[in-house]
């Protein structure tokens, strides 16, 4: 049975790493394929094609239901029901819909729309809304987070900003956000957003700092409701019950171990419900009710059979939550208890067990978020140790005891109170653990390494006594691995996808630089959210030079945060005195030039510039005669300043001027460059129109190749070896829109 169980989700599981989904056909006939196997007795073989063919059917629904292409882009009227807890900020809400009628096109089951500067928005209410639709897509970065892919696991079909709305019809269904807008205006000791996110699963009133210092102690488990919360509050109910048994205070006519078994399922459940039976809510209470049935009436069979049922009902209910970086780490953590805690010899006591169950969870989980790419916790063994039981066994009781009886005037408010007070310890002490030790973010491995590291992690968690655990520590070593350099007379460039804004990344065998930081607008820091990751999961952990072209927020708003977290040697700017004082630019100086490994650099800004853009400071690079403009924002009068300088040769790459404007890339500035190809990095469907129809068409008219960030991800490029660039979009996933033609060719 086991066999078979393993074979189901093999096949189910096989759908994360699909580049492309087999045809209609194919599936068809891999079922007959299946149906022989079953008729013959392989029922192994059957199992894994059933898997996959139910996992792709899946999936092409949902790809099925995505906004068609001729409607990207478009503004349409449109009536549809607020459903879950939408998330209010300072600028606007944020909240997803679902039954979206429009009298024009046939829409997506479920939309995610944000309303800047909109009205209060509640679960239940109808609407007609104007929106800019836009198919499902995100930034693309080399080791970075994918947007589609959650969205596709939500099975969100489009997003969207709303223009203009009036509200139809009243909340049909509003008890979630009355509980909401009454946890959050109790006295907590400011810790009522955190009171929302444990009873709630909302967590859009968390402050930043809040999660920064949670994910650096690996304590966002506890921060809104999920696997472990469910799991809990399941235990307590069991365990006051087995309890009153030993006691016997429990009567003697009821089964104390059915009635506990029951108890704490309804109690999962009435919890989930409170919690809005979100995604991971569900895998949750899923997994309890396989491990209850296990314990009430199967406990000869291994504890890894509840674990298999569990995951393979999960993906069966859901294919897609394999995309969930939630998913592999709820299992994964099960899985590494399981091997770590059934069937070992001796035992162990309480303590023992539990501080034993924080070290063995994260060596457990690291290959796991070495793979997903996600930050290591190196003090969430310490972190957990204090802050699990004291969510379990103080701030949760309190806080949903103070939830059931908020009614009672004083009662509720007064345990809330309590919570809150919980919480504002518990914090304060997680801010000195992460003060202490922040979370660690390491270079992506290459899948040697990786390897290397799961089979180290299972060394170390074999019994203690087998001479193994040693070398398997000592594999540990493969975390730090000789990352493949850039060689000698050649750089290599990364433009980064920061939407509409620019980062450029150029590096030479030993030496590393960015011109521009991305983009920086109210709480959105995308130096911070990507940049900064992506540089360090590349190896990049200092900075030669910084180089800001101009001061404007696209392309210097993401320079603090970087200037905070990575060693900087020098920080050069087309506008000093503009950009942060804490940054310390130097200014840009014309015909400055010095060579790094073998590659020559130089500097130019225009001295007659009267605007922000046009003071752009220029960076040249070429490498074994190949030769790429960095240009900023420079328009007209800055390319024509240029043209008649000495160096105004041909390039063969060129950094398209301003994203692409009509004011920029001039025909004459154009032809003298001549260069093989151009890079723009623009938003997506921006709101200024980059790149501009009539550069496009200059472009092409040219011979040049065009490469977009919007289309193609990030774009990488070895400099000095006459090659061609490559998009990060060209390393195929099923749910990736392929590179677009008209954009990518001549």
């Amino acid at each position: 049975m086991r066999t078979w169980m393993m074979a189901l989700a093999a096949g189910l599981l096989s759908l994360r790493f699909l580049p492309v989904l087999p045809a209609s056909g194919a599936l068809a006939a891999l079922l007959l394929v299946a149906a022989i196997c079953l008729w013959r007795r392989h029922a192994v073989v059957a199992c894994v094609l059933l898997g996959f063919c139910w996992a792709c059917w899946s999936a092409q629904q949902a790809l099925v239901d995505r906004l068609s292409a001729d409607l990207d882009g478009r503004t349409l009227w449109l009536e549809a029901t607020v459903i879950g807890l939408p998330a209010h900020t300072p600028n606007g809400v944020r909240f997803e819909v679902e039954q979206a009628q429009s009298r024009r096109a046939a829409l997506p089951a479920r939309l995610q729309l944000s309303w800047f500067s909109g009205p209060p928005v509640a679960a239940g209410e109808r609407w007609r809304l104007a929106v800019s639709l836009k198919r499902p897509q995100g930034l693309l970065n080399p080791h970075g987070a994918d947007r589609e892919a959650t969205l596709l696991a939500r099975r969100i079909g489009a997003s969207g900003t709303v223009k203009a709305g009036e509200r139809l019809s009243a909340q049909s269904s509003s008890w979630r956000n009355a509980l909401r807008q009454r946890l959050l205006g109790v006295d907590a000791l400011g810790q009522q957003a955190l009171l929302s996110a444990l009873v709630l699963g909302d967590g859009s009133g968390i402050s930043a700092e809040q999660w920064q210092v949670v994910r650096d102690t690996g304590a966002v488990h506890l921060l809104v409701i999920s696997g472990q919360h469910i799991g809990l509050l399941a235990g307590l109910v069991y365990g006051l019950v087995a309890m009153l048994a030993r006691l016997g205070l429990w009567p003697v006519r009821l089964p104390w171990l059915t009635w506990a078994c029951v108890l704490s399922l309804s109690a999962a459940l009435g919890y989930g419900w409170l919690a809005g039976f979100q995604v991971p809510v569900q895998r949750a209470c899923l997994m309890l009710a396989v491990v209850l049935v296990w314990r009430l009436h199967f406990r000869q069979l291994p504890a890894s059979v509840p674990l298999l049922l569990a995951l393979n009902g999960v993906l069966l209910f859901e294919p897609l939550a394999s995309l969930l970086p939630g998913f592999w780490l709820s299992f994964g953590a099960v899985a590494t208890l399981i091997y770590c805690f059934a069937g070992r010899l001796g035992g162990w006591r309480p303590w023992q067990a539990w501080t034993r169950a924080q070290w063995v969870i994260a060596v457990g989980l690291l290959p796991l978020l070495l793979a997903l790419g996600l930050p290591v916790s190196l003090s969430a063994p310490l972190a957990n140790l204090l802050a699990v039981p004291w969510v379990s066994l103080v701030v949760l009781p309190l806080t949903l005891l103070g939830t059931a009886l908020i009614w009672l005037p004083g009662v509720g408010e007064g345990l809330l109170w309590l919570a809150g007070g919980a919480l504002w310890g518990l914090f304060e002490t997680l801010a000195l653990i992460a003060q202490w030790r922040p979370a660690w973010l390491p270079a992506a491995l290459p899948w040697s390494n990786w390897l290397l590291v799961a089979l180290a992690a299972w060394l170390i968690l074999l019994p203690r006594g087998l001479p193994l655990r040693v070398p398997g520590a000592l594999m540990l070593l493969a975390l730090w691995p000789r990352l493949d350099s850039v060689a000698h007379g050649e750089a290599e460039v990364l433009q980064l996808d920061v939407g509409q804004g620019l980062a450029v990344l150029v590096r030479t065998r030993h030496h590393s630089l960015l011109y521009d930081a991305g983009p920086s607008f109210g709480e959105v820091d995308l130096g911070e959210q990507v940049v900064l990751p992506t540089l360090r999961k590349l190896g990049v952990d200092k900075l030669d030079l910084l180089l800001i072209s101009h001061a404007h927020a696209d392309h210097a708003g993401g320079a603090l945060a970087i200037r905070r977290v990575l060693p900087v040697a020098r920080v050069v700017s087309g506008e000093p005195t503009a950009v942060a004082p804490a940054l310390g630019a130097q200014p840009c100086v014309s015909d400055e030039a010095w060579e790094w490994d073998g590659v020559h650099f130089s500097l130019w800004q225009w001295a007659g510039a009267d605007s922000s853009n046009e003071r752009s400071c220029v960076l040249r690079v070429e490498a074994a005669g190949e030769r790429l403009l960095l240009a900023g924002d420079i328009e007209r009068g800055a390319e024509q300043a240029w043209l008649a300088r000495p160096e105004a040769a041909q390039v063969d790459w060129l950094q398209a001027p301003h994203h692409g404007s009509r004011s920029s890339s001039t025909g004459a500035f154009l032809r003298v460059l001549s260069p093989r190809g151009v890079l723009i990095s623009r938003g997506r469907g921006n709101s200024f129109g980059h790149p501009h129809a009539q550069v496009l068409a200059r472009y092409r008219h040219l011979g040049m190749a065009i490469h977009d960030t919007a289309l193609e991800g990030a774009l990488r490029l070895r400099l000095g070896r006459h090659g061609q660039v490559s998009g990060q979009r060209q390393q195929r996933r099923f749910w990736r829109e392929p590179v677009a033609g008209s954009a990518a060719s001549p």
